[in-house]
């Protein structure tokens, strides 16, 4: 099943908030004012997005939706921190390429 190439920033308006882009560093796509209250934004990491990914905080095909509709995804905070959520995404992503080789 081919995925979606999408871009993950850290917003610093709120702990926790990311913002995915559809495009790197094409933040254009989101409303000025949205642009605004997201703060500072800083790359976090690139992720090749599929359906079946299991995320932390995120129904994937929402994300996928959300970034071929729109060219953006806002994830708002959470109850786990930001960078546990990351090191279960990076365990997951090498879990399943262990399991297709």
């Amino acid at each position: 099943m081919p995925g979606i190439s999408c871009f993950i920033y850290r917003c610093s308006a709120k702990q926790d908030m990311y913002i995915y882009l559809s495009k790197k560093d094409n933040f254009d796509c989101i409303p000025e004012e949205r642009y605004k209250r997201l703060g500072r934004t800083d790359f976090a990491m690139e992720l090749e997005l599929k359906k079946d990914m299991k995320l932390a905080r995120e129904n994937p095909a929402d994300v996928i939706q959300n970034l071929q509709q729109r060219g953006f995804h806002l994830q708002m905070p959470g109850d786990t921190p930001i960078d546990q959520v990351l090191e279960n995404i990076a365990k997951d992503i090498l879990n399943q390429a262990q399991h297709h080789n």
